[in-house]
Formats: structure tokens, sequence, C-alpha cells
């Protein structure tokens, strides 16, 4: 006779047994990958996380399409350009859908889901940020400005070592600031430093385990007191100081638009009696506070990973700083333009987004239909996780991948050269919204601080740590060097 004890060990093994089968079963209508175990699936081979060496490794054993069980949810992983490309661009629509995880479905992106309402939002914010990009130069004017700035207080250091973390960041902030605001923020402003640390705050709290744990258990989670409070403290934060300047904006209203919110207000008016349109101020403040996120951190980390490869490759440093000499006037103010004059200061920018790769995998999709990728039926609803690192590092289009080498993106001729395997800001219908002006960026705030400073290691300290912080971008660990005025 079997007591409670005995049965309930048989009902669970009998649980786990059907589960186990019914996996085994789906595997067979999804690409090949590892064997998911019930509950978990994969997640403990990944050590609970995704990292891209262990899907380079995975690449290794079941090519370049596989599929992974985040759980008992398949992720099918395209590997390698052809890959990716297949998905992201050949097709572009069908895995255009975002899965939304517990925590970034709380935060209410609107840049983060699908349908009508993103394609709307997504087109009428791509046409005003290249509007303000283009129309009046004010954009490129207030980079030079914020450059400008970020000189004078490098130059304050007189050589000495610091930490340029904050004010490189300032600087990128104030940037999407006067975008979507229309003006800067003094460093010393309370609501500013606010901001900072708010962005910070939300885009690294998904790489966290308390993220892991609010995605696992939201519910339980969201009851419950620990850091993913102060994350939703820091996001209401954030919509208060947009609701604000949207108050702002409406007092001060004088019919010629000069900033993101200008153009939306005018949007509301132009759509107000269009059924289709979602146009509205609920919307116009959670697309200006997705912009404020996406155009702080992945920019300011990127220019943080190329100083830190000029301190670690000074004879890089040196011959970026002889091509600036040989063609720039000292007062010469620095223009995306040049960079058509300037080919291996380019390609070494170009060459520090690739080797850095600050967003690592890159974000899964979700297929809006059923389609097919590489011979494999993929079914409407699958999660696909297009590997950006497996692009940038692909050993079929790239002579050193795992080196880091400017002449990746320069001729026999020293000319610069475009290859089609670099895709850092993603491509097709999820393309990075703000690629031209971090484009800008990058270039404008490089070339200004290398014309003006040489950058070395504080005195007696001999290696450099490369190694990246795990999150949803990819930090350099905190590091100290020394601005040599030239």
């Amino acid at each position: 006779m079997w007591g409670i004890t005995e049965i309930f060990i048989a009902l669970v093994v009998s649980l786990l047994t059907l589960q186990f089968l019914k996996l085994q079963w789906m595997r067979t209508q999804l690409p090949p990958g590892p064997v998911p175990l019930p509950i978990i699936g994969n997640l403990w081979l990944l050590d609970f996380k995704l990292r891209r060496e262990t899907l380079s490794k995975l690449t290794s054993v079941y090519g370049n399409i596989y599929t992974l069980w985040m759980g008992q949810t398949p992720l099918v992983v395209l590997n390698g350009y052809k890959a990716v490309k297949d998905g992201i661009v050949t097709h572009s629509e069908e895995v255009s859908g975002r899965p939304l995880t517990p925590f970034y479905r709380d935060m209410m992106g609107i840049f983060l889901t699908n349908g009508h309402t993103w394609k709307q939002q997504r087109r009428f914010g791509m046409t005003i940020i290249r509007n303000l990009a283009l129309g009046k130069n004010n954009l490129e004017h207030q980079i030079q400005t914020e450059a400008c700035h970020l000189v004078d207080i490098f130059t304050n250091t007189k050589g000495k070592p610091f930490d340029p973390h904050t004010s490189i960041v300032h600087a990128i902030a104030n940037i999407i600031c006067a975008v979507v605001f229309g003006h800067c923020f003094s460093s010393e402003d309370e609501s500013f430093s606010k901001l900072i640390k708010a962005i910070y705050s939300v885009i690294y709290f998904q790489g966290t385990i308390w993220g892991r744990l609010y995605d696992a258990f939201p519910w339980l989670m969201h009851h419950l007191p620990g850091p993913h409070q102060e994350v939703f403290a820091h996001n209401d934060f954030m919509h208060r100081l947009v609701m604000k300047e949207v108050q702002a904006h409406e007092r001060q209203n004088t019919g010629d638009p000069q900033d993101f919110i200008d153009f939306y207000l005018a949007q509301i008016t132009k759509t107000k009696d269009d059924p289709t349109s979602t146009f509205n101020k609920e919307n116009m403040v959670q697309t200006v506070v997705d912009l404020l996120l996406g155009g702080t951190e992945t920019t300011s980390t990127t220019l943080l990973w190329a100083l830190l490869y000029m301190v670690q490759y000074p004879e890089i440093q040196e011959k970026v700083q002889r091509e600036i000499e040989a063609v720039l006037e000292p007062s010469h103010v620095i223009s995306y333009e040049d960079r058509k004059k300037l080919p291996y200061t380019n390609a070494v920018i170009h060459e520090a987004l690739r080797y850095s790769n600050v967003t690592s995998v890159g974000v899964p999709r979700q297929c809006l239909r059923s389609t097919t990728l590489l011979g494999f039926h993929i079914k409407k609803g699958t999660l696909v996780l297009p590997n950006l690192h497996s692009v940038v590092y692909d050993t079929e289009h790239w002579a050193t991948p795992w080196k880091f080498n400017p002449d990746h993106f320069l001729d026999m001729d020293g000319n610069f050269v475009n290859k089609e395997a670099f895709l850092p800001f993603s491509a097709g219908h999820r393309v990075c919204l703000g690629e031209r002006m971090a484009r800008i960026e990058l270039f404008i705030f490089f070339t200004s601080l290398l014309r003006a400073f040489t950058f070395q290691l504080p005195e007696g300290v001999k290696e450099i740590n490369l190694e990246y912080i795990l999150g949803a971008i990819l930090q350099p660990h905190p590091y100290k060097l020394c601005a040599i005025p030239r």
C-alpha cells in the first residue's frame, strides 16, 4: 500500500516525464538544438544568461540556426551574417514583432510594442529626428557645442587621472534632451542628475538577478519590496519630468516647432479627428521616455570603449592624430561631413562600434506570421534572436574578428569602405531609430577628443581590463585615464 509521500513522488515524476516527452515532440517542429529539461529548458546550459560566448559555442555544434528553450519557451537563434540577414532583412516584415518581457510590459515602452501603434509612432519619430538632424542643422550644432564643452572638462583635469564616465554620459544625455525638450541641462541641475540615474537604473535592471526574478514571477514580485520597486519609481520620475516639459511647451507654443515635443503636439492637433490616430499625450510622454532611454547609454558606452581602445593601442591613437592634424586646421569646427576627409579616423570609430558591440546579442523578435528561415519552417508567435554579435564577429566577413583592427573598414589604398556585415544598429523594420544621430555624435566627439588630447594610463597602471560588465548594454569596468593636452 503506497503512502502519501510515494503517491506525491510518483505524480511529480509522471508530470515531469509527460513534460519531457511533450518538449521532445515540440522539438521536431523547430530547428535543432540542445535537449531541453522540464521546467528549466536549456537555462542550466546557459547559466541562466544569454552570453554571446555561449551562443558562439553552440553554433559550432548545431549550426547557424538552432533552438534554445528559455524555460518552456523556444527561442530560435540566428547566427552569422547569412542567417541574420535572412531573418531581419529578407523576412523583415514577418520577423518584426517584439516580445515583451513582464518587466518591459509593465514599463509600457512604445518602441517595444507591435502593430499599428508602433508603426505609426516609429514612422513619425524617424521623420522628426531626421528633420531635426538635417533640416536646420540644429542637431549637429548641439553636438559640436557639447563636444567643445567636454573638451573643456577634460582640459580642467590638467593631465591628472580621472574617470571620464560621468562627463561623457552627461554630454550625450544633453544632446537627446535638446532633441526632445529643446534645451539642455546644467550638470548641477538636480532633475538632470535624477534623470541620468533613472536612465541607468531602467537600462541595467533587466540584466540583474532581480530582473530575471521579476520576469519569472511578475505578479509576486510586483507585491514584494526590492530594487525593482526603485526602478519603477525612477520610471515614474521620468514620466513626470517629461509631462512637466510638455506642459511648459503648451504654454509657450509659438506655432514654429523647434523640438520633438513641439512637433508631437502639432501632430496631436493635426490628427485629432482621425479615428486611426495614436497620437495623444500618453503616447507622447512614453515615446519621449523611450528616446531618452535609447539615446543615452549606448552612445556614451561606445565612446567609453573607444577611449579605452586608444589607451590600449597607442599606435592607432597616434595614427588618428596624425591624420586629423594633416587634414583639419586647429580652429576648424569638426562636422560630420569631415568623415569623408578622415578615412582612418572613421574606420577606427566603426571598428570601436564593431569590436565593443555594446548591445551584445541584440534583442529578441517575434514572428508576426509563419515564415521560412534558412529552410526551417518557423510558426507565427515563435521568438527569434538575431545574434548581432555573431554578425560583427563573422569569420567569413572579417579578417581578424577577435582583434581590434581598423583595416576592416579600409581598402588597399586606405579609403574607407562600408561592410555589409556591419550591423551594430541592427537592420530591417527594427533598425535603431537613432542610428544617424549616434553616428554623428560618435564621430564629432571622438575626433574632437583625439585632436585635443593624447590618452594614457595613469602612472603605475600597467594593465587594462577589457572585460565587459554583463547587462542590457555591455559596459567597460570603471577606469581612469589621463588626458594629456596636445
